[in-house]
Order: structure tokens, then sequence, then C-alpha cells
């Protein structure tokens, strides 16, 4: 269940209030995803640099373009803020690591936390995703018609997936297409497998308006496969997903029942 708090951007859901997460404020199956913009002015965009590793930094400088330089810097800026908002540091002091494929995570000082996050952006539109204790891994992607969409489909869906792709009216397919690939991109990144887990062997559902689902990983069926997979629009001509570890049997009377709440990050 996805929940929109104070946004024009979301579609459907009711509207839920949003409080900060404190360690041990949100229950077990409370996720939030946080939807910002990029484009900000010079004085923020400096403000966003000075809030940044040396490595950041760095990292940032070797950005050929400006504008993605600048999305970059303020991306990562508000992801400390965000994350220093719930660790009760400041922002400059949230330290983080790197797993082998690229995914970050809070750095072994913060373990006792247990909080876990994600990040996506599409041009100029950025989103977070937060949780207490579970994996996750969250995509977005602008929705437009790409020329080479069934050479991509046939190199990266697996073959339940390009069935169900073909078998789309061609009007549905670019928002079919992204709906694949934000779920399965949303998946690997849960995972933090990065590219190299093989996109293959796991299928999802992709057709409009059916139910976001993991169908199979490998040879266990979506149900079983430890994994919920939900759909959201952050923006107009936005798709995402979010991907998080189910919850054990005892900690939840339906498992996969997450609760899921939305919120636009103020502009400073």
């Amino acid at each position: 269940m996805v929940k929109a708090c104070n946004s024009g951007w979301l579609d459907g859901g009711a509207v839920a209030p949003w409080f900060p997460w404190t360690p041990g404020s949100f229950a077990n199956d409370a996720i939030e995803i946080v939807v910002t913009r990029l484009d900000v002015g010079p004085e923020a965009v400096r403000a966003s640099a000075a809030l940044l590793s040396d490595a950041e930094r760095q990292r940032a400088s070797r950005f050929v373009s400006d504008r993605d330089r600048r999305r970059f810097t303020v991306a990562r800026a508000r992801l400390r803020r965000l994350l220093s908002a719930r660790l009760g540091v400041r922002p400059e002091s949230v330290e983080l690591v790197y797993g082998a494929h690229g995914k970050p995570a809070l750095a072994r000082c913060f373990a006792d936390s247990d909080l876990r996050f994600n990040v996506s952006h599409s041009n100029d539109v950025a989103v977070y995703a937060f949780s207490p204790g579970r994996e996750i891994g969250i995509d977005i992607e602008s929705v437009c018609v790409i020329r080479d969409a069934e050479d991509i489909v046939a190199r990266f869906f697996s073959h339940c997936e390009r069935v169900a792709y073909l078998a789309l009216d061609p009007r549905d397919r670019p928002l079919g297409f992204f709906n694949c690939w934000t779920r399965k991109e949303a998946f690997i990144k849960a995972l933090g497998g990065g590219l190299s887990h093989p996109l293959d062997r796991f299928d999802v559902s992709l057709a409009p308006g059916e139910p976001a689902k993991i169908l199979r990983v490998e040879s266990t069926p979506g149900g079983q496969c430890g994994w919920t997979l939900h759909s959201f629009s952050p923006g107009p001509g936005l798709i995402g997903a979010i991907v998080v570890r189910k919850l054990d049997h005892g900690l939840a009377s339906k498992v996969g029942s997450e609760r899921i709440t939305m919120r636009p990050l103020p502009r400073r």
C-alpha cells in the first residue's frame, strides 16, 4: 500500500501524516519514499557541495557536463540531509560505504540504527527510499519511446517478459517497457548485485494496469522469493518501482503488507 503525503505528483493513495524517522519510531513494515527535484539555483548548489565528502567532490569533478555535476552534487547532499535527520547527526558527519557493485550503505559506526536506503534519479527528479532493517531497492525512469526497444527487450528481458511485451498493443509498449525495466532495476539494486546479476533469471509483471509483481526468481515462484514489489508514479511522465525484503512471518500478520509513505522534500 502506497500513501501519498502533501504531493500533487503522486497517483492515488490516501493521505497520511509524515513524521521524522528515529531509531525505533517506525514499525518494521514501514517504508518511506521521498521525492524531490534537483533543479536548484547556484547558491543551493554551492551549499550542497559544502556538505560532500572529499571522495564525493572528486566524483562530482569527473562529470564532464555541468548539469550532471550539479545533479550529482544536489542529490548526494540531499541524501546526506535526509540521513542526518534520521540519525541525529550533522549531514557532513554521515559516513557511507559501498558494496562490491556500488550500492551505498551507512558505515559501521551507524550500525545500531539498522537504517537501509536506496536512491534513484531521472533527469531533475530524485527519489530516496528508507527502510528500518530490511534491504531495499528503488528505480525511476522517464517514460518515452525508445527506437531500439525491441533489441533491448531481446537482450535483457526474460523469455516470459519478452512474450508479455510483444503481446501488448503498440501504444502500451513504452509504458510496458519501463514498467519492466524499473522493476528489474529496483530488484537488482535491492540485491546489491548491480547489472552483474543476470536479468533473465527472474520475471516481473509489466502490462499497464496489472499489479506489480515478482513472478519468478530462478526456480522459485515470486510469492515465495522473499521480496515484495510495488510500482508508483513519482511525477508526470515518470514511473517508479520499489522492492523490499519481506518481513518474517513472526513480525507481521500478513507478509508483504508494507506501509509505504511517499512525500516530496520541501525545497529550501
